[in-house]
């Protein structure tokens, strides 16, 4: 036993002299590396495990995000004395009516313009042909034609990882309407018990850690509620905006226009430039080029009053993420998921943020009494409340 304690003595001597030879910088350079890696590693691990289950994490996040939109409705309805089963179906109803009737008016509207939309693609073509024949670049029509397929298939590469992200929810139809039924079930349940599930999440950590995850899952539902109803808001002014001006410019298919910059305007930056070149298109195709560079000064100007006055005022307070976060967020939200990522990234991030911040600042060490109720009324009952009750 002597001869064991001196050898480990030895060891840790020689060790401590190792450590001591190394400059301090390379000392805290290593400390700070492997922490990062194991950091790395768990985030990886995490967002592996979220891309193979996707089927089930997508749904959820949507059913969450739709929680955070119904979730003051119901509260609203139940203080004013309503049965809160009925406050439920009420606003359940209502959402499934508004989604529904955008959908049939999209449809219909398609259907019924899409004989002239396809008869007008047809003529612009022709015409820019024809203006390309006769322009100094002398192209044939042969090298019109190639150089429009080959356009054609860029569009359609670049476009595969939208696609393949649209369709990582499910690979069939059976598939997708499981993805439907579960959204719809869970945001069910999150709203008759949504507290029991949050005080459940709660219990699983450490008696010492519940104070902390609390009061960082109340900061995050707060902010992503938020954050749903400033968007919407953010979205239906681009809409009105962009629909407007093509309806002064007696564009046609003015509807599904806006509900297509209504729905483009929840994929930060992206969504904003896809819905307003749609509409920069039909300009060209049912106008001329002059239409269309006014219908493009619209859209930017709608972008423009957007990213320079509503996100700093509205979006900004409620996210509170810089905007180069928001970028690198899409970004990566969309390579990695195609438009679910890029859906969600600004969301989650700006939800992790404040969690994140709101344990690093030790809010959750205030006293009991001046905790901040949950998103349904409550604060959470832990153990050593019970006891004390008792």
């Amino acid at each position: 036993m002597i001869f064991g304690k001196g050898k480990a003595s030895s060891t840790d001597v020689a060790r401590t002299r190792v450590d001591d030879s190394l400059p301090t910088g390379v000392r805290i350079a290593g400390a700070w590396s492997w922490r990062i890696l194991a950091i790395t590693g768990v985030l990886a691990i995490f967002v592996f495990l979220i891309m193979e289950l996707r089927i089930v994490v997508v749904p959820l996040m949507i059913a969450t995000l739709l929680s955070a939109l119904l979730v003051p409705l119901t509260q609203f309805l139940v203080r004013h004395r309503w049965p809160r089963w009925l406050a439920i179906v009420t606003t359940l109803t209502a959402l499934i009516t508004v989604i529904g009737g955008l959908v049939v008016l999209v449809v219909w509207q398609i259907r019924v313009g899409w004989p002239d939309l396809r008869d007008q693609s047809l003529v612009a073509w022709e015409g820019l042909k024809d203006f390309l024949l006769q322009s100094p670049l002398h192209l044939t029509e042969d090298q019109i034609t190639q150089y429009g397929e080959e356009l054609w298939t860029t569009i359609q590469r670049d476009s595969e990882v939208w696609v393949s992200g649209a369709l990582s929810i499910g690979s069939s139809a059976g598939h997708f309407v499981a993805g439907l039924f579960l959204v719809i079930f869970a945001t069910i349940i999150m709203l008759i018990d949504g507290r029991g599930i949050w005080n459940w999440v709660v219990r699983l950590f450490p008696q010492k850690a519940r104070a902390a995850v609390n009061g960082s899952g109340l900061a995050g539902w707060g902010t992503l509620t938020n954050f749903v109803k400033v968007q919407i808001f953010v979205a239906a002014i681009d809409a009105v905006g962009i629909g407007l001006g093509a309806a002064i410019l007696q564009l046609p298919l003015v509807v599904p226009i806006a509900i297509a910059v209504f729905l483009g305007s929840f994929v930060p930056i992206i969504g904003a430039v896809i819905t307003g070149a749609l509409a920069v298109f039909i300009a060209l195709i049912y106008k001329d080029i002059v239409i269309a560079l006014i219908m493009l000064g619209i859209v930017l100007l709608v972008q423009q009053v957007e990213s320079h006055i509503l996100q700093p005022l509205i979006m900004g307070n409620a996210v509170k993420v810089h905007p180069l976060a928001v970028v690198l967020a899409v970004a990566g939200g969309s390579y990695l998921a195609g438009i679910p990522g890029a859906l969600f990234a600004v969301p989650v991030i700006a939800t992790l943020n404040v969690m994140v911040g709101y344990i690093a600042r030790g809010r959750w060490r205030l006293p009991p009494g001046q905790a901040n109720p949950n998103e349904f009324g409550r604060p959470v009952i832990t153990d050593s409340k019970r006891k004390d009750r008792a």
